[in-house]
């Protein structure tokens, strides 16, 4: 009898299987932009657009770890995104996701005449705004109003552009979408100042300047060489207007110089601001030329020298053999250039898909049969294009996971693409579905970003010109990416076997 107490008494010590529970697919009527899914902080980011109430959002793809189960099944029902949403997936242990919504939407309020942009101020509900000392603010008219999303149903009163408001004291007007009412004040006050110069950035061969006038007054720029006294107008194709702003850009002049700037408006002129433009830098072993085999790993760098490029060969050669490598099928006929192949890599048909890829940044290590990497590597200058030759032929997709099915039979696309980032390391990539992280061009540390896709062959090597788009021309960049694929869809192990990039004599341009 007391043996069979103890037994009965047995304590299973076995820990459950620690099992990541991840949310894989997920997006939402009205979105954006692809919904931005982090495995490391298990948080789910939409974006939304503007005409989609957020107190209601609906889902149309929600899927998890298989076997999991979910304390919210989204695909039922609606949910308010005003504020986040926790999202428990269960299996043997507990994971918290939370889930938000950003959603901008687009709000303005002008006058004719009015210096310098509309302040507004969305929670406390303020909208402020200046004109000259010498406008009537009793009789201003309105160049544009919208206070709301794109679907407002009723607006007190009910102005348009093109209507006269009375601004002599502050205006109030109630706003009503999605069956819930805001109340707006508009404020409406005087400056003597005409015009200023607000900002001045200086890049290596660019300087951009923005300034402030009436918007009804003829608006520009000038500047001069710092040791000179001679002024130069900036030519109006390099001026953008806006009401009471604008700006421009200031191309070819020298790195290193010290030059001064103002703005101008009629016979006025703002005040004066000095720059210091910056030293440009070279992309390292741009002409492609340095390789070296380390076993079947072809390497895009010299033996014992520094890295700069890689490319995603380790992870192909744990299946096959390196799908980048040297080439001399180059564009000047001499040298090397790099061969990027689409190819399915595995024994006896089991393995998976592997686009050629080569990126400025590291392979860091093999995740089964994935990759993680790491793009990106340190640059503190701001390029104004990536520029260089390129040749790529075209197969037919034949290869696609279930997200990308879809594009079966569908000519294949190579891609290239740049960005800068001021975050604080490089950006990891994980290709591993189960915690999949991809880059993001609409994440708050990309500074600028510009692509290349072409689905068609191109008959040998033409030049080709990617353009930064800056999102902000006064943040300095930590981080430059260069990344080129054989297959756009690559990250996904969706392509076309046999397509092919070959990219040779790689520059950044500093200038427009």
């Amino acid at each position: 009898m007391p043996l069979l107490l103890s037994a009965g008494c047995i304590k299973n010590d076995i820990p459950y299987p620690r099992i990541a529970q991840n949310i894989l697919t997920i997006s939402a009527e009205g979105e954006i932009s692809p919904a931005v899914i982090d495995t490391k902080t298990l948080t789910v980011e939409l974006n939304l657009g503007e005409e989609v109430n957020i107190k209601k959002v609906r889902f149309d793809d929600f899927t998890y770890t298989e076997g999991a189960e979910t304390s919210v099944n989204l695909l039922e029902g609606s949910y308010d995104l005003s504020s986040p949403v926790k999202v428990v997936l269960s299996k043997y242990q507990s994971y918290e996701w939370i889930l938000s919504a950003k959603q901008t939407i687009e709000r303005y309020f002008t006058v004719n005449g009015q210096i310098g942009e509309t302040y507004i101020d969305e929670i406390g509900r303020r909208i402020i705004l200046y004109v000259p000392t010498s406008a009537d603010k009793s009789h201003l008219q309105l160049t544009g109003i919208k206070l709301g999303p794109a679907n407002i149903t009723r607006m007190v009163p009910d102005l348009s552009a093109g209507d006269y408001i009375d601004a002599s004291k502050p205006i109030h007007i109630s706003v009503t979408a999605f069956g819930e009412t805001e109340d707006w004040t508009v404020y409406v006050d005087t400056t003597e100042a005409i015009v200023t110069t607000t900002q001045a950035d200086a890049w290596v061969n660019v300087v951009w300047i923005y300034g402030t006038a009436p918007d009804d007054a003829q608006n520009g720029f000038q500047y001069r060489r710092t040791d000179s006294a001679e002024w130069i107008d900036v030519p109006e194709q390099y001026v953008t207007h806006g009401t009471g702003t604008f700006s421009c850009y200031i191309p070819h002049l020298q790195p290193l110089t010290q030059y001064t700037v103002r703005a101008r408006s009629d016979n006025n002129f703002g005040n004066e601001i000095t720059v210091t433009t910056e030293a440009g830098r070279d992309l390292p072993d741009a002409d492609l030329d340095s390789w070296w085999l380390d076993g079947k790993v072809w390497c895009p760098w010299a033996e014992n020298g520094t890295r700069f490029w890689d490319t995603g060969n380790k992870g192909a050669a744990t299946l096959g053999q390196s799908n980048v490598t040297p080439t001399e099928n180059t564009s000047t006929g001499s040298g090397r250039a790099a061969q990027l192949e689409t190819r399915f890599v595995g024994i006896a048909g089991i393995g998976k898909l592997a686009a050629g890829s080569l990126y400025a940044g590291e392979f860091v290590k093999v995740d089964g049969t994935n990759g993680i990497l790491h793009f990106g590597r340190p640059w503190d200058c701001r390029p104004t294009k990536l520029k260089g030759y390129y040749s790529y032929h075209s197969e037919p997709i034949n290869y696609a996971n279930d997200e990308w099915k879809s594009l079966i039979g569908r000519p294949d696309s190579c891609h290239i693409w740049v960005a800068l980032g001021d975050w604080d390391q490089p950006w990891e990539i994980r290709t591993n579905p189960k915690n999949r992280r991809l880059f993001n061009k609409h994440d708050p540390g990309v500074i600028a970003y510009g692509e290349l896709v072409r689905g068609s062959d191109t008959n040998g090597y033409q030049t080709f010109e990617i353009r930064f788009e800056y999102y902000a021309t006064n943040r300095k960049p930590k981080y430059l990416l260069v990344v080129s694929s054989a297959s756009k869809y690559g990250d996904y192990f969706t392509g076309g076997t046999g397509s092919m990039l070959l990219l040779d004599q790689l520059s950044l341009s500093y200038d427009y």
